[in-house]
C-alpha cells in the first residue's frame, strides 16, 4: 500500500523532469517583468522587508543583474534535463528543489499552487531512488527488484491523500453549497465550464442538468480516489488502482480543457499519482532484509528531514502567528500545505482593460498591448481573468493595494513597457502619457448567460506629469466605453 515499484518511481522522475523543464523555459518570458531591477519588484524593495534567514536562503536575492538571473535559470533547466534523463538524480533533485524555492522567494507575489506542487515533488524526490530504471546509463546500473518502501514513499502518498481530502472537503463544506446537486442558483461546474471553446462544447452536450449531476461527482472523486488506490494496492488489484488514477487524472484533464492557464498545473497534478501505479513486476525483493549501517543512517536522515517538513506544515496551519506567515519570513513559502482550491461556485467572471492616452491623443489598451480598446467580454463569450496577459501576469491586478514606492514601481512598469515595445523614443506621438486600469466584471447567469458588464477603477496612473499634457484621459475613456457606469460611480465603488 505504501510502497512503490522502481518503474513507477522512474515514470514519476521523467514526468516531473519534463514538466519542470517546460515550466522553467516558460519562466524566461517573465524574468524582466518580475525578477529584474527594471521590473515590478526590484531587490532594493525586497531586502528591507525580509529577515536575515530569508536573505541567506534566497540565492536569487543576491544578484541584481538580469543576466545573472538568466544564468541561474539556465542552470535550473540543465538540472531539470539531468533529472529527466536520470543523470545524478540525487544531486539534481536537491539542487532543483533549492533553486526552485529560491526563485519563488525572489518574488512571492508570483507564487501559485503550481509552484507548491513542484516544491513538494522535488522535496520528496531527494529521498527517493529515482535512478534505478529508465535512465540514460541504465545498462550500467544493476537492477533491483521488487517494491521500495521508505519514509519518502509513505509521506508522499500521505501527502497526495491530504491534497485531495483538503480540496474535496473544502468543496463539501462550502457554505453556499456550490458543489452540491441542490446548489442555488447554479452548481459550480455550470459556472466554471464556460472559459474555453472545449468548455462550451461540453456545456452544449451535457446541458445545465448534466452539469448539475456531475458537480457533486467531482467532489466524491477527489475525496475517494486516493483511498481507493490504496485499497487496490492492499488487495493486489491493479485494475482498482488504475481505475482510481484514471478517474482523478480525467478530472484534471477536464480542468485543463475547460479553464485557461491550467494545462501545466493539471499535468503536474496528474504526475503526483505516478507513485501509485503498479508498473513493473511487484515481486518479492531478492535483496537481503538486513539493513546496512549506511542505509540505516540514510533512513534516519530521511525520517528527520521529512518529519521536520510535516511538523512544520502542521505548525504553520495551526499555531503559527500571522507575522510568521508574512513575506518577511520564508515559512509560508516553505511550509504552506493547503490545497482547498475552487472551493465555491464562480459568481462572476473578471477581466482587465487599461485604456491609455498617447502623446498624439489616441486611446490604446495598455494591458492588452494593442491600439483598440474593447470593453466587451473577451474570448467570444468565454471570458477569463487576465485574458490579455496569461501566466504569471494574473497576479498583477491583485497587487493594487501596494502603496508608496512599491506601488509606483509596479504601475510605472506598464508605462515603460509600452514605450519600449512601441519605440516611443523614435516614433512621434507614441509615448504613453497616462492610463486607467479597470477591473471589469459580469455575473454568471443560467444557460451560459452573463449580466451586463460593470467596471471598477483599480488605478489611475500618470506616466508623464499632468501639466505636460492637456487632454483628460477620463473624458475620452468615458466617451469610448459602452458601459452604463460613470467614472464617478466607478470611483465610489472603489
Amino acid at each position: 500500500m505504501l510502497g512503490c515499484t522502481y518503474e513507477s518511481l522512474a515514470f514519476f522522475r521523467i514526468t516531473v523532469g519534463i514538466l519542470l523543464t517546460l515550466e522553467l523555459i516558460l519562466r524566461f518570458r517573465f524574468l524582466h517583468a518580475f525578477y529584474s531591477e527594471e521590473g515590478t519588484l526590484p531587490l532594493r524593495l525586497v531586502r528591507p522587508k525580509v529577515d536575515d534567514l530569508f536573505k541567506k536562503v534566497c540565492l536569487h536575492c543576491r544578484f541584481e543583474e538580469l543576466w545573472q538571473t538568466q544564468v541561474l535559470l539556465i542552470i535550473q533547466v540543465i538540472l531539470a534535463v539531468m533529472h529527466t534523463l536520470g543523470i545524478q538524480t540525487k544531486v539534481s533533485s536537491i539542487l532543483s528543489w533549492y533553486l526552485y524555492l529560491s526563485l519563488t522567494l525572489r518574488n512571492t507575489w508570483m507564487s501559485y499552487i503550481l509552484d507548491r506542487y513542484f516544491h513538494y515533488m522535488l522535496f520528496y524526490s531527494m529521498f527517493l531512488p529515482l535512478g534505478e530504471r529508465w535512465t540514460l546509463f541504465s545498462a550500467k546500473i544493476p537492477k533491483k527488484h521488487g517494491l521500495i518502501i521508505s519514509p519518502a514513499t509513505i509521506a508522499f502518498k500521505m501527502l497526495v491523500i491530504w491534497i485531495y481530502v483538503d480540496a474535496g472537503w473544502g468543496k463539501l463544506m462550502d457554505p453556499l453549497k456550490g458543489w452540491s446537486y441542490y446548489a442555488d442558483p447554479l452548481p459550480a461546474l455550470d459556472t466554471y465550464a464556460r472559459h474555453t471553446v472545449t468548455a462550451q462544447y461540453m456545456y452544449a452536450l451535457l446541458g445545465p442538468p448534466g452539469l448539475r449531476v456531475m458537480t457533486p461527482i467531482v467532489v466524491y472523486i477527489e475525496l475517494l480516489a486516493a483511498p481507493l488506490a490504496l485499497l487496490g494496492a492492499y488487495m493486489g488489484s491493479s485494475a482498482i488502482v488504475y481505475t482510481a488514477v484514471s478517474l482523478i487524472c480525467s478530472l484534471h484533464v477536464g480542468i485543463a480543457l475547460t479553464l485557461r492557464n491550467s494545462s501545466l498545473l493539471s499535468l503536474v497534478a496528474c504526475t503526483a499519482w505516478c507513485l501509485f501505479l503498479p508498473i513493473g513486476a511487484p515481486a518479492v525483493s531478492s535483496r537481503s532484509t538486513k539493513m546496512s549501517t549506511r542505509r540505516m543512517l540514510g533512513t534516519l536522515l530521511s525520517i528527520a528531514m521529512i518529519g521536520s517538513m510535516v511538523v512544520g506544515n502542521v505548525w504553520l496551519e495551526t499555531i503559527s502567528q500571522a507575522c510568521d506567515q508574512s513575506v518577511k519570513h520564508i515559512w509560508s513559502t516553505l511550509l504552506h500545505n493547503r490545497w482547498n482550491v475552487f472551493a465555491g461556485a464562480e459568481e462572476y467572471v473578471t477581466w482587465e482593460i487599461a485604456p491609455g492616452m498617447l502623446q498624439d491623443g489616441s486611446i490604446v489598451d495598455v494591458w492588452g498591448r494593442h491600439d483598440d480598446v474593447n470593453w466587451n467580454l473577451p474570448g467570444g463569450g468565454a471570458p477569463c481573468t487576465a485574458t490579455a496577459r496569461p501566466g504569471r501576469w494574473r497576479s498583477f491586478p491583485y497587487l493594487a493595494g501596494l502603496e508608496g514606492e512599491d506601488g509606483d514601481v509596479l504601475w510605472r512598469y506598464l508605462c515603460q513597457e509600452w514605450d519600449r515595445e512601441n519605440d516611443a523614443d523614435l516614433l512621434t506621438g507614441r509615448k504613453l502619457l497616462r492610463y486607467n486600469f479597470f477591473m471589469l466584471q459580469a455575473d454568471v447567469l443560467p444557460n451560459m448567460g452573463f449580466s451586463a458588464t460593470r467596471k471598477r477603477l483599480i488605478k489611475s496612473y500618470e506616466c508623464v506629469p499632468t501639466e505636460m499634457f492637456g487632454t483628460s484621459l477620463n473624458d475620452q475613456t468615458d466617451r469610448e466605453t459602452n458601459d452604463d457606469a460613470t467614472e464617478g460611480e466607478a470611483r465610489d465603488e472603489l
